[in-house]
């Protein structure tokens, strides 16, 4: 009876090792850090709060890291394994940095321009003092962008000054530190009840831009690629939900934001979900446009292609992934 005993308990023992997975192999833990309190990391927060990541096997943890250049840094150090970042990660390939964007976030600049009420148009700030958060980054990439396309000098005829955070950018308005910035929603709705008016609205010009972009590091795409794919096939869940379901997307951005307040959701919501595209390849023009503002030395001869890497997304869509999650109701 013994022996009978110790069989059955050894075969349930082996049984149940055979269908749960290694402590190593469910572990699949991903770092993701984010620049901005702001619904470009929208994605983000609807994997963590549909629990998305654990359906594709991944734990993803995000991390608040201020401003895309610290971030871009911290992704270089390795203190996290993806960034949801701007264009700064161009410029820290151009330095020689082993960074590649694997997919990309919003399409285009999601930056509104806010003013003083005395300022009526663009041209009224010449010689004045303008904000942005952090130099090298999206907000100063849209901001230089903005400026070029009304024929100002950045620097001459109007003055940048950086800051870390947009409630920083706001507090200097209001100030009057600053006469006008760049705001992400939902800063631009504190600053519109405050009493600014929205200058010009930057996505509406529908200039193609890496922002939010999707990076990482060249190393860890070659060592773990299930890694990366396991964040990716979140993501795309989570851009389904975003475009299908609303009030998932919302929830999870008021997680994000903090807050109850209808407006500073629903704006969030309608003004960034249209820009998330359904399968999130980085087109070459965004890498080009970040070159073209760059003022790095290698820029001008520098090679889009070599910033970024279609590969595990093209091989989701091209193995039924995308079919397949679309397919479900």
């Amino acid at each position: 009876m013994k022996v009978r005993r110790w069989w059955i308990i050894s075969t349930l023992v082996l049984l149940f090792l055979s269908t749960v997975k290694p402590p190593d192999a469910a572990a699949l833990t991903i770092k993701v850090g984010y620049p901005q309190l702001s619904g470009g990391s929208m994605p983000l927060w609807v994997i963590t709060e549909s629990k998305l990541d654990q359906r594709y096997g991944a734990d993803v943890k995000p991390i608040y890291i201020a401003g895309g250049a610290t971030l871009t840094h911290s992704l270089i150090a390795g203190d996290v394994d993806i960034a949801l970042t701007g264009g700064a990660v161009v410029g820290a390939v151009l330095s020689g940095a082993d960074l590649v964007y694997v997919g990309i976030g919003l399409s285009t600049y999601a930056f509104t321009v806010y003013a003083k009420p005395d300022i009526k148009e663009i041209n009224d700030l010449r010689g004045k003092v303008f904000g942005v958060i952090t130099r090298g980054a999206s907000s100063d990439h849209a901001a230089i962008a903005l400026f070029n396309r009304y024929g100002m000098r950045v620097g001459q005829e109007v003055k940048f000054l950086y800051f870390a955070r947009q409630g920083d950018l706001l507090a200097a308005l209001d100030k009057g530190i600053v006469v006008a910035g760049v705001f992400s929603s939902p800063t631009n709705v504190m600053a519109k009840r405050l009493g600014y008016k929205e200058l010009v609205n930057i996505a509406s010009f529908k200039l193609p831009y890496p922002h939010n972009a999707i990076a990482t590091r060249k190393s860890l795409v070659r060592q773990n690629p299930e890694l990366i794919k396991g964040f990716l096939k979140a993501y795309l869940a989570a851009i389904k939900i975003i475009h299908e379901e609303p009030e998932g997307a919302k929830k999870a951005l008021a997680h994000l934001l903090g807050t109850k307040d209808p407006e500073m959701i629903d704006d969030s919501y309608r003004s960034l979900a249209p820009l998330f595209l359904k399968v999130p390849y980085m087109p070459e023009e965004a890498i080009r446009t970040v070159l073209s503002l760059s003022d790095h030395p290698k820029a001008a001869s520098a090679d889009p292609k070599d910033f970024f890497d279609n590969r595990l997304l093209k091989e989701l869509e091209d193995t039924g992934f995308v079919k397949e999650l679309y397919s479900r109701r």
